[in-house]
């Protein structure tokens, strides 16, 4: 079997290549379902990523609901006679929303390359050269994410399914089902 059949697939269609880094990695093959074998490091489309993105509001949208919880837990046990439940305005709620969301996407892209819901779809956000991003462009990138959301829409005009942010940044959204680090 000669190396290029043991590689992660078949080369990439339309545009620019993947990063020669992220091929050049050697993936276990036998971890990475039969079915997803010639998707392996290509580009991710609109659809995957909508899913995933969709996944991420969930998580935050969830860990907002802890929080709130435990902050009327807390009120509560402080003053439990004149205890009422806060009711914070849209606009602190879309700020706590944003700050927990660009945390989220900082933490997860700058230490393992893949949210929560990039993890379920089998994608991993990854630097110009196929690495993992560097804490400064994982910053920078959600940063973007969170002030510009709408950008990930540009993948379905962008021929190497690329969003707005990967575009400035020169970062890929791709298939990646191996466990790397």
């Amino acid at each position: 079997m000669s190396k290029r059949d043991q590689s992660a697939g078949p080369p990439p269609r339309g545009g620019d290549a993947v990063p020669p880094r992220l091929e050049a990695v050697p993936h276990r093959l036998d971890a990475v379902p039969l079915e997803a074998r010639p998707f392996q490091g290509q580009r991710a489309g609109i659809v995957t990523r909508t899913v995933a993105n969709v996944v991420d509001f969930l998580v935050v949208v969830g860990a907002l609901a802890c929080g709130y919880a435990a902050w009327c837990a807390a009120r509560f046990l402080i003053n439990p006679k004149q205890f009422t439940f806060p009711a914070p305005s849209f606009i602190v709620l879309l700020i706590c929303f944003e700050t927990v969301l660009f945390a989220y996407f900082t933490l997860s892209w700058a230490t393992t390359g893949q949210t929560y819901g990039d993890h379920q779809l089998g994608l991993r956000v990854v630097s110009p050269r196929g690495g993992r991003l560097r804490w400064p462009g994982a910053v920078i990138r959600a940063a973007f994410c969170v002030v510009f959301p709408i950008g990930l829409y540009w993948a379905v005009l962008s021929p190497t399914n690329r969003s707005v942010q990967d575009s400035v940044l020169r970062t890929s959204v791709v298939y990646d089902w191996t466990k790397r680090m």
